[in-house]
């Protein structure tokens, strides 16, 4: 049985006042001895309790890091105590948020630096988060069995997470969703100091951690052939909450939308510009002339140029002016991040009669319900690596949306071209594309109804069961589970 904490720090003090008597010291060397070991007996006392859950760390957003707010239910589904750490956002999920199992730990935000260079504020705010991670690690939860992380962002979690791992006895997993180094590139180049010093951090610490999970079989061989890291492959899967959205529940998410969305107002009492009620009675059905409903969410980063998207709107909205059969459009982007601006401008520069675009922000709950809602998928991430895949595409395929999405080295691993949706390279490509599906639309929908039919082999392997085929095995060779 560990010791109690107090008893430890006792012990260290009364072996502090020994040295002091045992030894001619000044007394300046011996108060720093005596608070060195009252802080290795913290330590230590720490480490003699016993391990207990696992620590779900992303040094980001919690409420928008769905994969990682997964896991953390797939640990407490399996009876282990789960501490979620990351910052505070967009508000999880409620089975998150209510499981008696998860608690949430938010991460302070640190200081922000006013003034110095692009640099000096970065390596400040490296310096917070190092602080900020280790006091919370080390002191904010119990000593847990686990630390799974995400990485990217890997600076400095990656290095402080092992450093915590090695101090309290817990085995680091890492999960790979790309390479950070890669992601900072896009705006400082791959040749810059600080790529560079990312590559080399990144790797050094993840080698000393005790498993790794990545989002591709690409990635898993990268990191084989270029770190000798063996990890095990764990493709996103939607949780069984992905699903096709019933006429009623559309018409609810659609009438709270019209409150504050102009887009999908109609008029009547018992209208959305997509769905309509009978006057007389319960039923719903789908409004003749509707428009055609596009979904694309986003984070409005530097890996997602929407111009593509726009521009392909300008080439539709031209073709349908010159007579072809097309449906009006009702594009719907949701999400955060520190471009949307930046494209809110560019949208409102456009001018457009047959196509309308609306950028609200999606609750948890009632993003899935969109997205089982919508007619085309629509996915601009190009990877910045070529190694991850896009959970937004993994999400759509779990209501059962085709997708049009942009191409890249491995992303045939999740779209099938022409069997569960489409690729395209430019903005005439995806042009092209949406003509293509929706000529003749709502009466014509062949291909639209073939991808939906052949997203049902997609659907049948769920997260819950993805993650027991392929985690559990993991924790079972570390020892834990």
């Amino acid at each position: 049985m560990a010791p109690p904490m107090a008893l430890v720090v006792l012990l260290s003090v009364l072996t502090a006042v020994l040295v002091g008597c045992c030894r001619s010291i000044s007394l300046s060397w011996w108060f720093a001895t005596t608070l060195l070991l009252m802080f290795v007996a913290v330590l230590l006392a720490g480490r003699l309790r016993k391990a207990n859950g696992v620590c779900v760390l992303v040094l980001g957003d919690i409420g928008r890091s769905p994969r990682m707010q997964y896991h953390a239910l797939s640990f407490a589904r399996h009876g282990i105590r789960v501490h979620l750490l990351g910052y505070r956002g967009s508000t999880p999920r409620p089975e998150v948020m209510e499981h008696k199992m998860i608690k949430v730990n938010f991460l302070p935000e640190g200081p922000s630096m006013q003034g110095g260079g692009r640099l000096v504020k970065y390596m400040s705010k490296v310096f917070a988060q190092v602080v900020i991670l280790m006091y919370s690690l080390l002191f904010s939860i119990p000593r847990t069995q686990w630390i799974l992380m995400q990485t990217p962002p890997g600076m400095p979690a990656v290095g402080v997470a092992v450093v915590c791992a090695l101090i309290r006895g817990s085995q680091l997993i890492i999960d790979w969703h790309n390479y950070g180094d890669t992601l900072l590139a896009l705006s400082l180049g791959s040749s810059h100091p600080l790529v560079c010093l990312y590559r080399w951090y990144e790797k050094t610490f993840a080698l000393l951690a005790s498993g790794h999970l990545c989002v591709t079989r690409a990635m898993c061989t990268d990191l084989q052939e270029k770190w000798n890291i063996r990890a095990r492959t764990m493709y996103d899967r939607p949780p069984a909450f992905f699903q096709e959205t019933p006429l009623e529940t559309q018409n609810e998410l659609f009438s709270r939308l019209a409150i504050s969305e102009a887009a999908f107002d109609a008029p009547g009492e018992n209208s959305t510009v997509i769905t309509e009620r009978e006057t007389n009675g319960d039923k719903i059905f789908k409004r003749v002339g509707r428009p055609a409903l596009i979904m694309s969410s986003t984070s409005w980063t530097e890996d997602e140029d929407f111009s593509i998207l726009l521009s392909a709107l300008e080439a539709y909205e031209k073709e349908k002016e010159l007579g072809v059969s097309l449906p009006s459009l009702l594009c719907v982007i949701t999400g955060k991040g520190p471009l949307k601006e930046h494209y809110k401008k560019e949208i409102a520069s456009k001018y457009f009669k047959h196509v309308t675009i609306s950028t609200p922000w999606l609750r948890a709950e009632d993003y899935p319900l969109f997205l089982g809602s919508a007619d085309l998928g629509v996915c601009l991430h190009n990877s910045s690596s070529g190694l991850d895949l896009p959970m937004k595409v993994v999400d759509m395929f779990g209501c059962a949306l085709p997708v049009c999405a942009m191409n890249y080295p491995c992303l045939a691993e999740l779209v099938q071209h022409g069997e569960n949706g489409l690729v395209f390279g430019d903005s005439l490509e995806l042009a092209q594309q949406l003509k293509r599906l929706f000529t003749g639309f709502p009466s014509s929908q062949e291909e639209l109804l073939r991808f939906r039919k052949n997203l049902k082999t997609f659907q049948t392997q769920r997260w819950d069961e993805n993650w027991d085929k392929t985690v559990v095995p993991l924790l079972q060779e570390l020892g834990g589970i």
